[in-house]
């Protein structure tokens, strides 16, 4: 197995909702390489990107969020479906943003609606892009935010990169009275404060009862 993937555990955690979908957006590849042969651990969804090239990603797994209006971020880019800005490479997804003068397009890929998992390992062997402007994400968002609204739903961000920062990533939890500027979380730098760009990394959380670690 390759590329993205979901292993569970039978766990529960009640500050955050039952069941959060996966996002991914910005400017980023997602390689596929072995899953990681965790004890403890069982295999319940994963994603190798093994289309032909330049195809879109799975439609089984993977559906779009789209159109302008700024988003959380005050995002320039319209989210678009077009495989200009996201299709499948060598098994890899590229997620790619582009600009024709003042126009950026760029892909928010999601699971909301065909897969979400309460509780787990989510991981992902990412590249991100660098530069400024840039903001790739690799995060969950509660799967019942268009009934009670964010930060209600619940977001574990597993990677977020601001791209004036090359060496810093922010892993980040919002819920009810701890989002936003108050949200609980940290940044992270490698050893030597290398730039993340540099390299494929896998990125991870393990999201328990009482505890959630990023790897």
């Amino acid at each position: 197995m390759k590329g993205l993937t979901m292993e569970s555990k039978q766990m529960t955690l009640k500050t955050l909702p039952t069941q959060l979908a996966v996002l991914l957006f910005g400017c980023i590849s997602v390689c596929s390489t072995s899953a990681q042969n965790l004890p403890g651990w069982n295999l319940v969804w994963a994603d190798e990107f093994t289309q032909a090239d330049g195809t879109a990603p799975d439609a089984a797994k993977w559906g779009y969020d789209t159109g302008a209006g700024g988003w959380g971020n005050n995002e320039l880019q319209t989210y678009t479906t077009s495989t200009n800005n996201a299709r499948i490479e060598t098994g890899q997804l590229v997620i790619e943003a582009r600009t024709n003068g003042s126009n950026y397009t760029s892909a928010r890929l999601l699971t909301k609606g065909k897969w979400s998992w309460t509780y787990g390992r989510m991981e992902a062997r990412i590249k991100i892009p660098r530069g400024q402007g840039i903001w790739p994400a690799f995060w969950m968002l509660g799967t019942n935010i268009s009934s009670v609204g964010w930060p209600t739903c619940g977001e574990i961000d597993i990677l977020e990169n601001i791209g004036r920062e090359p060496t810093i990533l922010h892993g980040t939890v919002h819920g009810p009275g701890y989002s936003g500027g108050n949200a609980i979380g940290k940044p992270y730098s490698l050893p030597g404060g290398a730039a993340f760009a540099d390299d494929f990394h896998i990125y991870a959380v393990e999201w328990t009862t009482n505890q959630i670690k990023w790897f």
